[in-house]
């Protein structure tokens, strides 16, 4: 069975940077792709971003792209998400996944409040 630990939410002003991180067990982590979801109040889940299983390449979306960097390290089972300029439209629960062939994985999610 696959548990992930999100950690690194907080309040932060506008213009300001969070660093969050997803910790694995329970699997061979370097096995797998993984990535970010976030879902704000009154909207669906929305796709980040993810890495693969090597960390030779990631994929943003959009509104993120030039912000955000997704990294992983596969020693300490842990993949991150590095949030810079952030903005109040950031603001939502964040969570990471780990995708295997049979089945996607999710972690409990961790707040992120950008205020104006």
């Amino acid at each position: 069975q696959v548990q992930l630990v999100e950690s690194g939410g907080g309040l932060v002003q506008a213009g300001g940077s969070l660093r969050l991180s997803c910790a694995a067990s329970g699997r061979t982590f370097s096995s797998y792709a993984m990535g970010w979801f976030r879902q704000a109040p009154g909207k669906e889940r929305e796709f980040i971003g993810a890495i693969t299983r090597s960390g030779g390449s990631t994929y943003y979306e959009d509104s993120v792209k030039g912000r955000f960097t997704i990294s992983r390290d596969n020693a300490k089972n842990t993949v991150y998400l590095q949030m810079n300029s952030l903005k109040p439209e950031d603001t939502a629960n964040y969570y990471c996944y780990l995708r295997t062939p049979a089945n996607t994985y999710w972690g409990q999610g961790t707040q992120v409040t950008v205020s104006s």
